[in-house]
């Protein structure tokens, strides 16, 4: 069991506020799914929580396994077991896929590392997410549509093993093809390795796949209505300004209540 912890995070980035006092736990084999408007911090947390030098952490830790992270770097959090698919992968020019995956898998495993298991694991993956094998001696990522990049994103994830998983956006730019295999593959190998999930996305469509254990809307830095599926039935028929306003109790709601308390 794993356990990734968020305490009273406060977020700044070029002296402005992306997360305030947030907080959020996330437990091996959860599944837990944050929606909310652009703009209000989601893909920020996921980056902090990797450890991005260009945000400043004001206040509040970051905890894995009850240890404070917060001076540890990217690769150092990487080697603890935490992976993050990212929203918009970048281009890595004069590294091959085949080069790339092959030194992250060596760099975990060291002297454990067996370049024909390695091969033979790739070569199914590969297969599994139904990508072209030409396509693992091409640059990184270079040329590659959005949902090529995306499953290279998983591809990576199940290669690393990790066992703490954050997806920011992993549905953007699939066709409905690719987002079954992605969802239905990131499922997969969420029973494997009993994983924690934290999943960032704007849509229903990726959760009829990867179905949530616990739901979170976030406004302005932070989580402000937290519950099951029923939250993401509420935003696909309302939006989010019509959860703005039910989550603040109209004059009406607060007479009523002080009569019922009096």
């Amino acid at each position: 069991m794993h356990t990734l912890e968020i305490k009273d995070l406060t977020v700044t980035i070029e002296g402005k506020e992306i997360l305030s006092s947030f907080s959020l736990t996330i437990k091996s084999g959860e599944i837990r799914v944050i929606m909310g408007p652009n703009g209000t911090g989601k893909s920020t947390l996921t980056k902090v929580i990797m450890g991005d030098e260009n945000y400043q952490v004001v206040s509040g830790s970051i905890l894995y396994d009850g240890k404070d992270i917060g001076h540890l770097s990217v690769d150092e959090r990487a080697h603890l077991g935490i992976f993050l698919g990212m929203q918009s992968p970048i281009e890595i020019e004069g590294v091959s896929n085949a080069d790339f995956l092959r030194t992250m898998v060596s760099s975990k495993e060291k002297t454990n590392f067996k370049l024909f298991p390695f091969i033979k694991e790739l070569d199914a993956t590969i297969d599994k997410l139904n990508m072209d094998h030409e396509m693992i001696e091409r640059g990184v990522n270079q040329g590659f549509s959005g949902g090529e990049r995306k499953k290279g994103e998983i591809l990576q994830m199940y290669l690393l093993k990790p066992d703490m998983v954050l997806l920011d956006e992993i549905d953007s730019g699939l066709d409905v093809d690719s987002l079954r295999i992605v969802g239905e593959n990131v499922v997969e190998y969420q029973k494997e390795s009993h994983c924690g999930i934290l999943l960032i996305t704007h849509y229903r469509r990726l959760l009829e796949y990867i179905h949530p254990t616990h739901v979170h809307i976030m406004r302005e830095g932070k989580i402000v209505e937290s519950g099951g599926f029923e939250l993401v039935d509420f935003i696909e028929k309302n939006g989010y300004e019509k959860m703005a306003k039910k989550e603040r109790p109209t004059r009406d709601c607060i007479v009523k209540d002080l009569v019922h308390h009096e």
